[in-house]
C-alpha cells in the first residue's frame, strides 16, 4: 500500500495514541505466568503486540477481547509460573524483537524445548545479547549461525546470576529478569545507564520480590505472580510523531491524551524542550506504577542540538523522527552513540539518510550516528519505508513540511505499532 501525504498548514485537535508497545508486551507475558486472570485496558493495537499474544496462545495461554464501556479490554487467563504447555509448532514472533527477546527469558526456564522465529527482518537481527545471560543461567540455546533466529531454546532449571549489561538494553534486562523469576536464588542485573523500567514496575505490581535501585535490580526467584487489572498508557514513542508534526507545522495546537510519562521514557520531552519546544504536561496521575498525562504541543522555533551518550539510549526509537526535526531546525541535529540503530528493523542510520537525501536534505552518516545541518527544506519525493514502521511514519511527518505531496511506499508497515496512524494524521492536518 502506498500513502500520499500532502503539506499541512497546521495541526489542530485532540488525539489519542495506541497503548504503549513496551508495556503491552510485558503485561501480556507476565499475565500469562501469573495465577488468575489479568484484565488489560488499552492493550496496543500494533501487530507486534498481537505477535506476543499469538506466541502465548501457542504456549497454551487463552486470551479474549471483550467490550467494556465502549472500550476493548484484553483478558489473559494466566496459568501460573508452571502453567505453560509445550508448543505444537514453532512460535512466530513476526517483526517483533521485543517478543522474541523477552519471551526467551520465560521459555528458558520451562521443562520443554521451544522453537521460535520471526519474519524476514527479524531473522536477521542478532540474539547473542540475550543468549549470553541465559546460557550463564543454565539454558541451552541453538541459533542460526550462532546468533540469529530461529532459536531452539532447551528449557532447564536456571540459577540466578549477577549480570552487568555490556550495552544499555531494556529488552536484555527484561529477558534476564523474566528468566530470573523462575531461577533458583537471586538474579541481579546491573546496567551502565538507566533504561526503561517497565518490567521492574510490572513485576512489582504483580507481586514479585524485587528491589529496584538506580541502575541495579535485584529479583528473588521462585515467587508467584497474581493476575490483576492493568491499564496501558498511550505510547510516547507513537506520540513522538505527532509531537514533532505539531512543532514544525505552522499555527499548530495539538493535545495528545493519556500518554505514558515514565521518567525513563521522557528524555524525548527533555530533549525537545531543550531545543525550544513549547510542550505542556497536563493532568498527570499514576496508575499501576506508571505515570500518565496529557500533552499540549504548539508550533515552536526549534534550535536543534546534539543527542549523545545516555540520552541516545533513552530515545533510540525516536531517532528517525528527531532526524526529521533536525533538518528543519535552526542549527541542525547531531546524533552520536547510536550504533544500536544499525540492528533495528532496518539499518536505521542508512534508511534515515536515504530518505532524507531523497527529500533534498544534506547530511553525513557516521558508524554510530548522523550529522544533519539545519535550516533545510523538504522536497517532495517518493520514500520507501523499507519495511520499517518508524521510517514510514517519520517520513510521513516530513511530508507535512515538504514543497508538495509525497508518496510513502509500503506505508502499511505503520500497523506494526500504530494501525490508526494515517487516519489520525488525516483528521488533524489542515
Amino acid at each position: 500500500m502506498h500513502e500520499q501525504v500532502s503539506p499541512a498548514a497546521a495541526l489542530h485537535g485532540v488525539v489519542s495514541v495506541p497503548g504503549d508497545k513496551s508495556i503491552s508486551h510485558r503485561y501480556a507475558m507476565l499475565g500469562a505466568i501469573a495465577q488468575g486472570d489479568s484484565r488489560i485496558y488499552n492493550y496496543s493495537s500494533g501487530a507486534d503486540c498481537q505477535s506476543t499474544l499469538a506466541c502465548l496462545a501457542g504456549l497454551g495461554i487463552l486470551h479474549e477481547f471483550v467490550e467494556q464501556d465502549g472500550r476493548s479490554v484484553l483478558i489473559i487467563h494466566g496459568k501460573g509460573s508452571n502453567g505453560l504447555q509445550p508448543p505444537a509448532a514453532m512460535l512466530d514472533a513476526g517483526n517483533s524483537g521485543s517478543t522474541i527477546r523477552m519471551l526467551s527469558g520465560i521459555l528458558a526456564r520451562q521443562p520443554f524445548t521451544t522453537r521460535i522465529t520471526g519474519d524476514d527482518s527479524l531473522v536477521k537481527r542478532p540474539m547473542r545479547r540475550i543468549m549470553t545471560p541465559l546460557t550463564s543461567m543454565g539454558a541451552q540455546i541453538e541459533a542460526s549461525n550462532g546468533q540469529f533466529p530461529p532459536l531452539m531454546i532447551h528449557g532447564s532449571h536456571l540459577r540466578g546470576i549477577d549480570y552487568t549489561l555490556p550495552v544499555p538494553s531494556a529488552q536484555v534486562k527484561s529477558c534476564t529478569l523474566l528468566a530470573g523469576l523462575g531461577a533458583a536464588g537471586e538474579t541481579i542485573v546491573r546496567e551502565p545507564v538507566t533504561t526503561r523500567d517497565h518490567t521492574e514496575i510490572a513485576l512489582r505490581e504483580l507481586g514479585a520480590d524485587i528491589a529496584i535501585e538506580p541502575r541495579l535490580v535485584r529479583l528473588k526467584g521462585g515467587g508467584q505472580l497474581a493476575g490483576k487489572d492493568l491499564i496501558v498508557p498511550g505510547d510516547i514513542s507513537a506520540a513522538a510523531f505527532f509531537i514533532v508534526a505539531a512543532l514544525i507545522a505552522p499555527e499548530s495546537d495539538l493535545i495528545i491524551t493519556n500518554v505514558g510519562l515514565n521518567p525513563t521514557r521522557t528524555a524525548l520531552l527533555d530533549i525537545l524542550r531543550g531545543m525550544g519546544a513549547a510542550i505542556k504536561l497536563l493532568h498527570i496521575e499514576q496508575i499501576n506504577g506508571e505515570l500518565i498525562g496529557n500533552l499540549e504541543i504548539k508550533t515552536s522555533a526549534m534550535r536543534g542540538g546534539v543527542v549523545e551518550g545516555p540520552a541516545t539510549a533513552s530515545v533510540i526509537d525516536e531517532i528517525p523522527i528527531l532526524a526529521v526535526l533536525g533538518a528543519v531546525s535552526k542549527e541542525g541535529l547531531i546524533v552520536r552513540n547510536a550504533a544500536e540503530l544499525r540492528v533495528k528493523e532496518t539499518d536505521r542510520i542508512e534508511t534515515i539518510a536515504a530518505g532524507l537525501r531523497r527529500m533534498g536534505i544534506r547530511l553525513e552518516t557516521t558508524q554510530d550516528g548522523l550529522e544533519i545541518p539545519g535550516s533545510q527544506k523538504f522536497r517532495a519525493a517518493e520514500i520507501d519505508s523499507c519495511g520499517d514502521h518508524r521510517i514510514a511514519m517519520a517520513f510521513s511527518i516530513a511530508a507535512l513540511a515538504a514543497d508538495g505531496p509525497c508518496t510513502i511506499r509500503n506505508a502499511e508497515v505503520a500497523s506494526v505499532s500504530f494501525p490508526e496512524f494515517y487516519r489520525t494524521l488525516r483528521e488533524i492536518a489542515r
